[in-house]
């Protein structure tokens, strides 16, 4: 079913075999097909049972069709397990980052040039990536120690992420 901007549909919940996530659900082909329509970008905002909404991306299968990911922390939230069927409400995501700036990286970005020159030169997964890092914590002191970690990693690797380097460096931050 679609409504205006967004389709509705029943899924249920499949065990991944892929080991990076728990489980994952289909998306029906006509849906997949409108959503990615004249554009490689897969990113969706999706509603589970019209509780919890996040940014994702439909993943493909390797047979033509898409999936969408349900990490734990999601399932516990939604108190659902593989083989559950789920409403799910999917739209096109047209965010810019496809996933929230904290306002903390937003502010750090806008005071340091460099850093915010570097940031912007990354490819849309590697920024969804730090996005997820800066903003993936509860207290708004973490968030701006996160952040001034991530600018300053940026710049000292000169635009690269060393994703070791960048985990012990936050680790270090947050010891402090």
């Amino acid at each position: 079913m679609q409504s205006e901007d967004s389709f509705l549909f029943k899924s249920t919940l499949e065990v991944s075999t892929n080991r990076l996530w728990g489980c994952h659900f289909a998306v029906p082909p006509l849906i997949a097909e409108a959503l990615i329509a004249q554009t490689t970008d897969r990113r969706v905002v999706c509603t589970l049972n019209g509780k919890k909404e996040f940014q994702c991306a439909l993943l493909p299968r390797g047979d033509g069709t898409f999936v969408i990911t349900v990490n734990k922390k999601l399932q516990t939230a939604l108190a659902a397990q593989p083989g559950m069927q789920v409403d799910v409400t999917l739209r096109k995501d047209e965010s810019e980052y496809g996933l929230p700036m904290p306002e903390e990286l937003e502010e750090v970005l806008r005071q340091d040039e460099e850093g915010n020159r570097l940031f912007h030169a990354l490819t849309a997964g590697k920024l969804r990536t730090l996005l997820y890092i800066a903003g993936n914590v509860k207290s708004p002191d973490a968030r701006l120690t996160r952040a001034l970690v991530i600018v300053e990693h940026l710049k000292e690797q000169q635009g690269k992420i060393d994703y070791k380097r960048l985990h012990s460096a936050l680790q270090d931050a947050a010891k402090r």
